[in-house]
């Protein structure tokens, strides 16, 4: 196999080694564990301007470094879920309707983004700090595309913008206002996995 695509070993597993069943029983809990944080993130708010900041997106961006794609995107498709079926796991409740409005192209997104940066983790991203940077911000714009996708079409439906208006529309209510909060995000996680590969990769 080649480097260019040989996985490594990511911190969940060097933190909790596992084989056969009992990686089955590891990862049901990891999914468990991950899915109770993207609840408890997504009631934090951290007074910011121009607004407050809520901790989802950096925790999905932990989880995907710290899981892997497959366990991270276990683990979003699980809090997703939970939300489907009336549980209050977002920011202002749960259920399908919920799902629906603005809020639900970042709902995908940090499906697609989990995936994608637990990929570039396995690929060894997530080591140090330009590669975490730079896998971060990947991952936050992708959370920002689906989301500005999903908001722009809500727009639209109004009926009273083309689609270039209903964009900067939501340009300006889905994506300007939390970009100070993104970075802010993608700075700290860029932080927390190299130091925490820094700290336990040794155990390897």
């Amino acid at each position: 196999m080649s480097n260019a695509i040989a996985t490594m070993p990511t911190l969940a597993d060097t933190l909790w080694r596992a084989e056969g069943q009992a990686r089955w029983v590891r990862n049901a809990i990891l999914i468990l564990a991950g899915s109770a944080l993207m609840a408890i993130a997504a009631k934090i708010n951290v007074p910011m301007i121009p607004v407050p900041m809520t901790m989802q997106t950096f925790a999905v961006l932990v989880i995907a470094m710290a899981y892997g794609w497959r366990l991270a995107g276990a683990t979003l498709l699980a809090y997703l879920a939970e939300g489907a079926i009336g549980l209050p796991v977002f920011a202002s409740g749960g259920g399908l309707l919920y799902m629906a409005g603005p809020t639900g192209g970042y709902l995908v997104g940090f499906f697609v983004a989990a995936v994608t940066v637990g990929f570039l983790a396995e690929r060894g991203w997530d080591r140090g700090p330009i590669g975490t940077f730079a896998a971060n911000t990947i991952g936050t714009f992708l959370i920002f595309v689906f989301g500005l996708a999903w908001l722009t079409y809500l727009v639209s439906l109004s009926g009273d913008k083309t689609l270039a208006e209903a964009f900067g529309v939501a340009v300006a209510n889905g994506v300007t206002p939390f970009l100070i909060g993104a970075v802010t995000k993608i700075a700290l996680a860029s932080i927390v996995l190299p130091l925490a590969w820094k700290t336990f990769g040794k155990l390897r």
